[in-house]
Formats: structure tokens, C-alpha cells, sequence
């Protein structure tokens, strides 16, 4: 299978997504959902194939960058689209379709490494979980930017522009809490299930993805705390949220980007 071509194709529609969606919020043009959905699941439909070729490209059965980065993003769009038929979500396509088209482009140009394990039902219930709480707290991280947008906007009277796209600034906070608390269970499962099946979650492979997601964890478990017992809302809640985000990126990539890309171990 050429690489290029598909990568190229699914980059044009998720930049088509993106594109509308955020002149949607910009009031430039009319809303549609439905348009957006199919773009993105058109780039999603040709996304998958890259997604299979990494994973049978890389030489052990935990991915590497590479094909990490592609397929957590594959799963980031997923769960965008289908949310978005129950939430409104489809505002973090603004960022994770354009996001997800340049990862995939970029993968055809990258080697893709792994180390060897054996793939168990264990291990699976892992990398399954790991992915589908980064996917959740990635569009949450989205929907901390935009809540801390329209806070701003509100605060300072600016009624204009996004803020009249964006639905109200409760439920925006509602959804951002509920995407949170999803991706704290999913967190959860992924630390547990790895001490559970891992051979040594501290192994130096290892120790930076497990210290760095216990700490995203514990970030976002003091806002969900924080949240119950002092009502933390508007931009600590962002921030908070953020934090965590950023932690987890650390996390899942940081130690991979710098071990297989720049020192190209």
C-alpha cells in the first residue's frame, strides 16, 4: 500500500472538518454538523489503513512514536464523532482533525519502532484504555481552551463572534467535567492494568510514561475533588485541566519522541 497518498487524502478532509467547524465558531459560515461528520470519518476511514501498515511495520507489539502517535490519534477522532452525536463536542475537531492530519502525514515520512511483549488479554485491556483515556482528555484539553475562551469573553462583555457559536458557558463546563471524569476512569483502568500485566512498569523504558501518568492522574483527580468539595469552575478548571493534559502528553510521548526521533534509539 502507498502511504503517501492516503495520508494525503485523509489530510486534505480532516482539514476540510477543521476548517469549516472553526469558521462555524467564527460565524463565517453555517453550521454543519452533518457535513463536518462525514469529512472526518472520510478522513478517518483512510486514516485506518496507515494505522494497520505501522502497526505491521513495527517490530514489536508495543508501537512506538510513530505508529503511537497515529493511532491514539485515530482514536481521538473516533470518539470525537461518535460523542458528538450525544454532546456537543464536534467544536474539538477545530483542533484535533487539522492535528491528526498533520500526525498521519507526517508518520510516512518517520521510522516506526516498537519493543517486543506478548500481546495478552492483559496487556490489550491496557494499550485499549491507555488509548481511549488520552483520546478523551485530549478533547477535553480542547474543551478547557474553549471554555476558558468564551470565560474571558464573557468576563470582559464581548458577547460576539465565538461566544454566540459556542453552546452555554455551564454546559460547556458540564461537558467538560463529564469528559474528565470519563477520562479519570479510563486512567485509572489503563495504571492499574499496567501494574496488573506488565512485567515492570519501572523498567527504564518504562519509568517516564508511569511516574508522568501517575501525575496527570493525580492532577486530575484533586480538580474532580476540587471540583465536589469547592466547586472549582471557570479558569481553574482550565488550568487544571491543562496541567493534567500536559503531564499525559509527557507521558505517552515525551520519552518516545526524544529516545526514537532525536536520539533515533
Amino acid at each position: 500500500m502507498q502511504a503517501l497518498p492516503f495520508a494525503t487524502m485523509a489530510f486534505i478532509l480532516y482539514i476540510a472538518a477543521g476548517t469549516w467547524q472553526g469558521m462555524t465558531l467564527l460565524r463565517r459560515v453555517p453550521p454543519r454538523p452533518g457535513m463536518v461528520r462525514v469529512l472526518a470519518a472520510l478522513g478517518l476511514l483512510l486514516h485506518i489503513p496507515m494505522v494497520v501498515k505501522l502497526l505491521g511495520q513495527a517490530p514489536g507489539l508495543l508501537p512506538g512514536f510513530t505508529t503511537s502517535a497515529t493511532l491514539f490519534m485515530a482514536v481521538a477522532v473516533n470518539v470525537v464523532l461518535v460523542a458528538s452525536l450525544f454532546k456537543p463536542v464536534l467544536n474539538a475537531g477545530v483542533a484535533l482533525f487539522p492535528l491528526a492530519g498533520i500526525v498521519l502525514i507526517t508518520a510516512t515520512g518517520l521510522p516506526s519502532q516498537g519493543s517486543e511483549t506478548g500481546l495478552t488479554p492483559g496487556i490489550l485491556l491496557h494499550a485499549i484504555s491507555s488509548a481511549l483515556a488520552f483520546a478523551i482528555l485530549a478533547i477535553a484539553a480542547v474543551q478547557a481552551v474553549l471554555v476558558g475562551l468564551q470565560n474571558q469573553a464573557l468576563r470582559h462583555h464581548h458577547i460576539r463572534g465565538i461566544v454566540q457559536s459556542l453552546p452555554p458557558l455551564t454546559t460547556m463546563e458540564r461537558v467538560l467535567f463529564e469528559l474528565v471524569w470519563a477520562g479519570v476512569l479510563l486512567l485509572t483502568l489503563s495504571i492499574a492494568s499496567g501494574f496488573l500485566f506488565l512485567d515492570n512498569l519501572f523498567a527504564q523504558h518504562l519509568v517516564h510514561k508511569t511516574l508522568l501518568s501517575i501525575v496527570a492522574w493525580l492532577v486530575f483527580t484533586t480538580l474532580l475533588v476540587g471540583r465536589y468539595r469547592f466547586g472549582w469552575r471557570g479558569m481553574r478548571a482550565v488550568k487544571w485541566t491543562l496541567a493534567g493534559c500536559g503531564f499525559l502528553l509527557l507521558a505517552y510521548f515525551g520519552s518516545k519522541f526524544v529516545l526514537e526521533i532525536l536520539l533515533n534509539r
